[in-house]
């Protein structure tokens, strides 16, 4: 099979700016999503899709190609990934060609995930019958039990009410967070379609001490601390 695996790198970023090259560990934040996926064998291309020069620079120096700068119009605070996605598939089919058997996002917000996550995304798409595979961990809340919604009368109520009262969240049906440690699609799929859950959706668990999503400096602190445990 053949996987090319992206990293999708805005030069913005309202929640902590300029976190891509924020230095973590003594390294900066995206060289760790290119050293993960350069891990992968069955990665046959690491490549960095950004809007800025500074990040493909650094992403460069660290061993992932940057073929192309991305279009502003691609790199906004409301623009979708998934356009993001759409435009690395069709430079690919625009430079070679052809589409790989697999596109790997490996995002930059999860350091702490390990080579083998993307490895297990791997093998659940390969056994087929999947457009996507998407990386879960368990929830810290659940919609069924201790997750709430105003209504609006202002009065609160569950997300999801249960057929019959939950005094506990075990009791409640089993729910998961989704990560972004990595995710494998069918590159058909993404081109023809909007969104993961518009095709057939698998999921690989990750352990919660390995699914930080890195968005706030808080996040970022958390990393540092829970890297230094390592």
């Amino acid at each position: 099979m053949k996987a090319i695996a992206f990293i999708f790198a805005r030069g913005g970023s309202k929640g902590l700016p300029g976190k891509n090259i924020r230095s973590l560990g003594g390294k900066p934040l995206i060289a760790w999503a290119i050293e993960h996926a350069l891990a992968v064998k069955r990665i046959t291309r690491v490549i960095v899709s950004t809007d800025s020069i500074e990040i493909a620079e650094v992403a460069r120096a660290h061993g992932a190609e940057v073929p192309f700068i991305r279009p502003s119009e691609l790199a906004g605070d409301d623009s979708p990934e998934w356009l993001a996605w759409r435009h690395g598939l069709n430079y690919l089919l625009d430079s070679d060609g052809v589409l790989p058997d697999a596109m790997v996002s490996v995002p930059t917000t999860a350091p702490l995930r390990l080579p083998e996550d993307i490895e297990n995304c791997l093998d659940e798409y390969e056994k087929g019958d999947a457009d996507i595979v998407i990386t879960v961990t368990d929830a810290h809340r659940s919609p069924y039990f201790n997750m709430v919604k105003i209504h609006p009368d202002g009065t609160v109520g569950l997300v999801i009410p249960p057929e019959s009262a939950v005094s506990r969240r075990q009791d409640a049906p089993q729910v998961f967070d989704m990560t972004t440690v990595a995710y494998v699609a069918r590159p058909e799929f993404v081109i023809a379609r909007s969104a993961a859950f518009e095709g057939r959706v698998r999921q690989v668990h990750v352990p919660v001490e390995r699914a930080l999503d890195i968005d706030t400096l808080l996040d970022f602190r958390i990393a540092e601390c829970l890297l230094a445990l390592r």
